[in-house]
């Protein structure tokens, strides 16, 4: 008999929903990314497609585990904040280097609308 025989549906249910979530909106953001044709319109689509789609991978993994162990199990936190402070900073540094990427090479690519410093 597994740990996994006991495991409750209620739980097993609420994790098969955040998992597929989490899934989905990944697959959104990796579609986002194919799908779009210049930099600046495939760099969004990917970033809140890893930062929501973790989220609901991360949540599920809180719930499987804390129910598994009767336990409050919070590892996952520590993996949730890192994603949330780091994907945007990369989004930031990436945008700021092609941007001044195609500022010298007299691109066409520049996004319409303000000037970004």
């Amino acid at each position: 008999m597994t740990p996994l025989d006991d495991f409750p549906v209620w739980a097993a249910i609420l994790v098969a929903v955040f998992l597929l979530t989490g899934a989905f909106l990944t697959l959104i953001g990796t579609i986002g990314l194919v799908r779009f044709k210049t930099f600046y319109e495939r760099v969004h689509a990917p970033t809140l497609g890893t930062t929501c789609g973790a989220g609901g991978v991360l949540i599920a993994s809180i719930i499987f585990f804390s129910v598994l162990e009767s336990r409050p199990v919070l590892h996952e936190i520590l993996i949730t904040v890192f994603l949330v402070v780091t994907t945007p900073v990369t989004l930031m540094l990436l945008s700021r280097a092609v941007l001044h990427r195609d500022r010298t090479d007299d691109s066409r690519q520049l996004p319409d609308g303000g000037d970004v410093e």
